[in-house]
């Protein structure tokens, strides 16, 4: 069968062309939105009077029983057919008739049907990581329900600065996410417009309603011009930014799971269900879930600057080096969605160890900035004098080998007239953790009020 854009030429393509032009074998992936827009433009076509009823019913059956073929695995997708849209037409015309099947494409472009299929699928991959990402976020809050009174050390510069809770620290990361699930939400109602009816790129003379379509299909609305709308991309570009950075935040929180869980740290043991061995140390736990996590970042950031440097130089209209647009977006969409499953459940059989975490904020002197203050606020020290008695404070517990919270009051009343007896309280770990009542800290009362602001926002946006 002769290609179907083949009236103009009167030479066979090369077999080099064939195989380097076509990009069937990874736009099949496109079958279900193929088929969903051209059965909405099928009806529409009848709805204005250019099919007839009975051709659109003819059109309609054929493109339902093309994809029951494809789901039973009974399509043969071939290379020659170069995509997903003349694969799909070219079984159609041999199912109900080229008369009838040919007219499917009245009105319509492959440019404006790839940027509607292309289009569909990245909205519904918006609506799907959105999903993936609330289950990540209410897992964390519910570890997060069992360790409001688990203390830890938190870090700067990975030291040892404050005392938090376990409940705290984790609700760092369900608060990221929130910002990556209401990034998705923003993305898809930002793109949810169909730019089929924009033809190749200037419309089409046809009197098409491109509204019925965009209805048929679950878009709010259409795009405003056919050039900009079948050479836009900035919806695949949005949900690879999106991704990207919710893999900033997963390989951030996969490194301190790898930190955690070594022994060095053993704040935390990763359940035998998501680690793996060695094939040569028997003793070796490896946390690879979490590193392989990390480590595809760098593929989900590649993806983004792939097409970001695919697109940065093309003019208007569309362009074939638009067909490169779409396995960066294939990757990063699958990659993401097994990555936040596995996460999820791996986090969901995690075990941290309350002692050691316990443990740790007895390394570093964590409540030195709780003296520090106790003499400004209530001796109306100078700060910089504060720190500096304080200072000397943590001097003195390095050369009793203690930590400042272990101290008594006779070890350190020679440094300062203003350490009196009521100094002492401040330098208990849990009081410190406590102190901190501000609108977004550590104390219980405020972690508390985190938990119930995410309960109440996944109630809104399940």
């Amino acid at each position: 069968m002769k290609k179907m854009w083949s009236g103009r030429f009167s030479g066979e393509s090369s077999e080099l062309l064939e195989a380097f032009n076509a990009s069937i074998m990874f736009d099949k992936n496109l079958y279900k939105q193929d088929i969903a827009g051209s059965t909405a433009h099928a009806k529409m076509l009848a709805k204005q009077g250019i099919l007839t009823q009975d051709e659109c019913e003819k059109i309609v059956g054929g493109l339902a029983e093309i994809l029951a073929q494809i789901e039973r695995g009974e399509f043969e997708f071939r290379l020659e057919d170069e995509d997903i849209h003349m694969s799909v037409e070219k079984r159609l015309s041999q199912l109900i008739g080229k008369e009838i099947g040919g007219k499917l494409h009245t009105a319509r472009s492959r440019n404006d049907q790839v940027a509607l299929d292309f289009r569909l699928f990245c909205q519904e991959a918006f609506l799907q990581i959105r999903g993936e990402i609330l289950n990540l976020i209410a897992t964390l809050n519910e570890i997060a329900k069992a360790h409001k009174n688990t203390l830890m050390p938190g870090f700067t510069h990975l030291q040892h600065a404050q005392p938090v809770s376990l409940a705290f620290h984790l609700l760092a990361y369900a608060f990221m996410f929130v910002r990556d699930a209401k990034r998705l939400k923003s993305s898809y109602e930002r793109n949810n417009l169909s730019p089929l009816g924009s033809a190749a790129l200037a419309g089409t003379p046809h009197n098409i309603d491109r509204e019925f379509v965009a209805r048929e299909l679950g878009f709010g609305g259409v795009t405003q011009n056919a050039m900009d709308s079948v050479s836009d991309r900035d919806f695949a570009l949005e949900l690879l930014f999106d991704i990207s950075v919710i893999f900033t935040h997963t390989s951030r929180l996969c490194e301190e799971l790898i930190l955690w869980s070594s022994q060095e740290f053993g704040f935390v043991s990763i359940s035998d269900s998501f680690s793996t061995g060695s094939s040569i140390m028997p003793q070796k736990k490896n946390p690879d879930v979490c590193e392989l996590i990390r480590g595809k970042t760098g593929r989900i950031y590649g993806n983004l600057i792939a097409l970001l440097t695919t697109l940065k130089a093309l003019p208007l209209a569309y362009n074939k080096d638009m067909q490169e647009d779409k396995e960066s977006v294939f990757d990063s969409v699958s990659t993401a969605l097994n990555s936040l499953i596995i996460l999820n459940q791996m986090l969901k059989e995690a075990k941290f160890n309350e002692q050691n975490l316990a443990n740790a904020c007895k390394k570093g002197h964590l409540s030195a900035t709780d003296l520090a203050d106790f003499l400004v606020r209530e001796k109306g020290v100078a700060f910089r004098t504060a720190h500096f008695i304080t200072g000397k404070c943590v001097a003195r517990a390095e050369e009793l080998g203690k930590d400042l919270s272990d101290l008594s009051h006779d070890e350190i009343s020679d440094i300062d007239e203003n350490i009196t007896p009521e100094a002492m309280k401040f330098l208990s770990l849990e009081a410190s953790r406590e102190a901190r009542k501000s609108q977004g800290g550590t104390s219980t009362q405020s972690v508390n009020e985190q938990i119930r602001l995410l309960d109440e926002w996944l109630g809104r946006n399940a």
